[in-house]
């Protein structure tokens, strides 16, 4: 339910509620929220202007540990990434901070997984509801940078009748432990309630290291757990700068109190956390890249692909996981959907500061990510690729790509083989389902594949066929709270959302009556 595409989507009408607050105190790099009466928007001026007038009692900079807002010796700042403003001065945590957050997340697990799933499925939806009641501030923070509650009632264990006629056998689900949740930048409320909304639902306690170009959301989303009554230590916030994100996140990771580690980032990173988590065989599940490959065949309808193209590629600027990488067009329909793509393109992609009325598409989140697109565009080009649409910086500056739509594009390029993340659309063309699935099988990753046909048999053979974690067919989105979420190969281990994404927090215990 709490998506960032979804915050953004909702209505604009503010909501009068007013919070306990912070009170603003003087300190080194800027103004930071403590626990006190809440200030007026006058005193925010430390947030760029884009922040002020939310609710003052949302914008925390400090970390979040044991129940408590605790400042860390230094900050770091957080920038716009539309304008490259300074948001704000934010908590730098290092490992003496993750430790901490630690040893509070398991004090709180000793007593938070007595708690009845009743209350606890309770507290959860106390907490989503002052989501919603501050949807439009929570949808601000995200663009300024950048569920799981009835679940809880439901985890049921077995009873299985053995053969001998006096012994019973009863399998138990009971909360793993400690999380280490570690969150990506780009969808920075989603990710932490997908994980921490299954988290606690289960009965486990979490500390959060949230992505340091996000940190806004996720200290939100602290103080709205707090005034929804989630005990203290439960949840845990953590927020450190890039210079200090390995060694936090080997701490929290190698910390023995820590029994499961969820990530969602890129696969190099992952392949680190797994090295770290080998070490004490903890519960791991990961959500890394994809190369999403997008098929239309000749049966397809033109205007449907079109349609799931311009979805699966352009949301939040191509910034996603699930975004398509390379598109793989048969070629009786190639021309025909090159044409409508790029037309599509031009007419429904405005690009511009997500604060702007009629904006579709932002900024990408920094420098490093323009590079990359443009690293892409200008081999793809080099090696025969023609820019049908786009294909440089935009003329806003600063993080802004055009979208750019490619053709005449080869498996040698860069654009086919590493993941985008960004607003770049290269078009393959194919001749047989045989090479299609060959190209799209190719990479070693496998999170989410896309492809449109009208031919029934054809929808069975690809489907399955397809080396990935989620399928679309004839649908260009696929997210969605109630399926299963994750991939195979490369791009990750587990499965969140649905019904089972609480599985992933749950250790299975077989317990033998004799004597009956």
């Amino acid at each position: 339910m709490a998506t960032c595409i979804w915050l953004r989507s909702c209505g604009a009408r503010r909501l009068g509620s007013t919070f306990p607050g912070c009170r603003l105190r003087p300190r080194a790099g800027g103004l930071v929220p403590a626990s006190g009466p809440a200030p007026g928007p006058a005193q925010l001026r430390c947030y760029a202007g884009r922040l002020a007038g939310l609710s003052a009692a949302l914008l925390r900079t400090d970390s979040f540990v044991g129940g408590r807002w605790l400042p860390a010796a230094a900050t770091f700042p957080v920038q716009d990434p539309a304008s490259g403003a300074a948001l704000g001065m934010v908590a730098d945590c290092g490992v003496r901070e993750a430790r901490a957050a630690v040893r509070a997340a398991y004090e709180a697990f000793c007593r938070w997984r007595e708690v009845s799933a009743k209350e606890r499925s309770s507290l959860l939806r106390k907490w989503y509801n002052l989501m919603i009641q501050n949807k439009d501030d929570l949808a601000r923070i995200i663009t300024a940078e950048s569920w799981f509650s009835e679940e809880a009632r439901r985890v049921y264990g077995d009873i299985i009748y053995t053969p001998a006629k006096d012994r019973r056998a009863l399998v138990l689900k009971q909360p793993i432990g400690v999380a280490a949740v570690i969150t990506p930048w780009n969808f920075p409320s989603a990710m932490i309630t997908r994980k921490v909304g299954a988290a606690l639902a289960a009965g486990c306690t979490v500390v959060v290291k949230p992505a340091e170009d996000t940190p806004f959301s996720a200290l939100a989303l602290a103080e709205l757990a707090s005034q929804a009554g989630i005990p203290s230590g439960v949840y845990n916030v953590i927020p450190c700068s890039r210079k200090n994100a390995k060694e936090v996140g080997e701490a929290i990771c190698t910390d023995p109190l820590v029994s499961k580690i969820s990530f969602t980032g890129s696969t190099t990173t992952g392949k680190i956390l797994l090295h770290h988590a080998a070490n004490s065989v903890k519960r791991v599940s990961m959500e890394l890249g994809g190369l999403a490959p997008f098929i239309v065949f000749d049966s397809a309808n033109v205007d449907q692909a079109v349609a799931g193209a311009m979805a699966s590629k352009f949301r939040n600027t191509g910034q996603t996981c699930v975004c398509s990488n390379q598109f793989l067009v048969q070629r009786g329909i190639h021309d025909a959907f090159v044409k409508a793509f790029a037309e599509a393109m031009k007419k429904n992609l405005r690009v511009g500061n997500g604060f702007e009325e009629g904006t579709t598409q932002g900024p990408l989140i920094n420098e490093k990510a323009v590079e990359k697109v443009e690293k892409q565009v200008n081999d793809a080009v080099s090696k025969g690729a023609t820019v049908v649409t786009g294909g440089k910086r935009h003329q806003l500056g600063k993080n802004f790509f055009e979208p750019t739509l490619l053709c005449n594009v080869t498996q040698d390029m860069l654009c086919t083989h590493e993941e985008t993340f960004g607003p770049l659309a290269p078009v393959i063309k194919f001749d047989t389902e045989e090479e299609a699935i060959a190209i799209a099988n190719a990479a070693d990753v496998g999170l989410a594949g896309y492809f449109y046909s009208q031919d029934p048999a054809q929808i069975w053979r690809v489907a399955e066929q397809l080396e990935v974690g989620m399928v679309g067919v004839n649908e260009g989105l696929i997210s969605s709270v109630e399926c299963p979420f994750g991939g195979v190969k490369q791009s990750g281990l587990g499965r969140e959302g649905s019904k089972y994404g609480i599985d992933e927090y749950l250790e299975l215990k077989y317990v033998c009556y004799g004597g009956l």
